[in-house]
């Protein structure tokens, strides 16, 4: 059976304690510059403890799939610090470098900062940002704390980011990533513009399990407004695609989540406890001759916990689709009343009024103490539930067939999955077939699986297929003939 987090798994192997090459060990910034200009693939640099400065720039230094490059802090538990300047870190046109337990402070600029050296059509692979803790980057603007331009098949994972200007993580065209574990907390006095945000042609990039706190105006912005000449690896008509934002806790801010001139994305299983203002928006931050309108996300799972700061539950803006939306199975909960949300697309299935008895609701350490079965299946703790049974998918209805899709699979966030069931009806004859199969997944270069696309199936010499969109295709396996093709909705 494959882990859910196999994605980190595969980058858990790079930055794990093994040495694959030398290990040098360093007490300076002067020695640190020394080891970067010897560095080989699977080199270790150990960072002892101290104030390394600022303005470290570590250009075209790459590792393998195989041996990455490792900079890391000696002892997690005093990391070394990188402070004041403009900007602590400058990582250009690395690849398979792994960034690890080190900890940034008080920069004006930004302070960590990862590119491709702006050669768009080559992206900087294979880059990990581990244990980092940056803080009080900025005040003002757009000063981020950690910015990703033209990365493919990243992981940023177990970091801490409080206090900054513009995003605490800036995305600008990149692919393949994944962030998790991370915690973003806003602090008075920085303008804090977006917690996470995900433009410039970014897409099937993963945010999943990640805590919020006042996290700025957006908590995560799915999409933004770049200048045209900045996409990677070239001019979309998107802002953002793919972006599949899941397991997350939110508290306070102004809107946890907004769709902006994005298309194909995904907000689902995440815990929202008390925002601002919004629930989430949808805006269209381009010009509409050049991009499509903002379109086609999906809403589901969710729970929802709101009160009377809240008075319009999705901002939306002009030149959107907001009908394109799907809403489905979200727990909407009134703290101070009993007011139900107003949505711009009917929602399916949806819960109202069910209390799932919060506790520590604003920190990490949240609890629901709800036993109401109606909640087992929305909100961050949702992605837990699933390793203790079968999880229903949805029911695909297309003309003549009712498809129903499990998820089986015990271990906890589990996302690549060998332990689907479809259960698959014809609505003609009343026969019905059970079957096994598995979860279809784009796939990086590290071959971990990015964005889920759908299921497979198989029974003797006949393949089934369910895709996301709900289209379902049978086919004799051998020869490829299509036996069914019919697109449905899901319920």
């Amino acid at each position: 059976m494959k882990n859910v987090l196999r994605a980190v798994l595969v980058f858990a192997f790079l930055t794990g304690g093994s040495v694959l090459g030398r290990e040098v060990a360093v007490r300076d910034a002067v020695g640190l510059r020394d080891a970067l200009r010897r560095v080989r693939p699977g080199d270790t640099i150990k960072l002892a403890s101290g104030d390394y400065g600022a303005g470290v720039w570590i250009s075209k230094i790459s590792g393998t799939k195989d041996k990455p490059v490792v900079i890391a802090g000696a002892d997690e538990r005093k990391p070394p610090l990188f402070s004041g300047g403009a900007e602590a870190i400058h990582l250009s046109d690395c690849n398979y470098l792994v960034l690890r337990n080190i900890k940034v402070s008080g920069c004006s600029g930004n302070g960590v900062n990862a590119d491709d050296g702006g050669s768009f059509d080559t992206p900087s692979k294979g880059m990990v940002f581990e244990n980092i803790t940056i803080e009080n980057v900025g005040p003002r603007g757009n000063r981020d704390a950690l910015k990703l331009s033209g990365l493919d098949d990243f992981l940023v994972t177990g970091c801490t980011l409080s206090g900054w200007g513009g995003s605490a993580i800036d995305m600008v065209g990149c692919h393949e990533g994944v962030i998790e574990k991370c915690k973003f907390i806003g602090r008075k006095g920085y303008s804090q513009s977006s917690g996470i945000q995900a433009k410039g042609g970014s897409e099937n990039v993963i945010i999943r399990r990640n805590f919020f706190k006042n996290a700025g105006t957006r908590a995560v912005n799915i999409g933004g407004s770049t200048g045209l000449k900045y996409f990677r690896p070239k001019l979309r008509d998107y802002e953002a695609k793919g972006v599949i934002v899941e397991g997350n806790h939110f508290v306070g801010g102004m809107a946890p989540v907004a769709y902006v001139t994005s298309t194909d994305c995904i907000v689902r299983r995440n815990t929202i406890v008390h925002p601002d203002k919004w629930v989430m928006r949808i805006l269209q931050e381009q010009p509409t001759d050049k991009f499509q309108p903002c379109q086609k996300g999906v809403f589901e799972e969710n729970l929802i916990v709101f009160d009377r700061r809240v008075r319009t539950f999705v901002n939306v803006g002009r030149n959107t689709l907001p009908k394109s939306f799907i809403f489905r199975r979200n727990a909407w909960f009134c703290s101070d009343g009993a007011r139900r949300p107003s949505l711009p697309a009917r929602e399916t299935q949806g819960v109202y009024q069910v209390d799932p008895k919060l506790e520590n609701a604003e920190t990490p350490e949240i609890k629901m103490k709800s036993k109401d079965p109606r909640l087992r299946n929305v909100g961050a703790h949702g992605m837990a539930s699933e390793r203790k049974g079968a999880l229903s998918l949805g029911k695909l209805v297309t003309p003549n067939y009712i498809v129903t899709v499990k998820h089986m699979c015990q271990k906890e966030g589990c996302v690549a999955c060998d332990n689907i069931l479809y259960h698959g009806v014809s609505r003609k004859t009343g026969k019905a077939i059970t079957l096994k199969g598995s979860t279809m997944h784009q796939r990086g270069s590290y071959g971990a699986p990015s964005r889920h696309l759908g299921y497979r199936f198989r029974s003797g010499g006949t393949s089934y297929t369910v895709h996301n969109g709900g289209l379902l295709q049978v086919r004799c396996a051998d020869s490829g003939k299509m036996l069914v093709e019919e697109k449905g909705a899901w319920d």
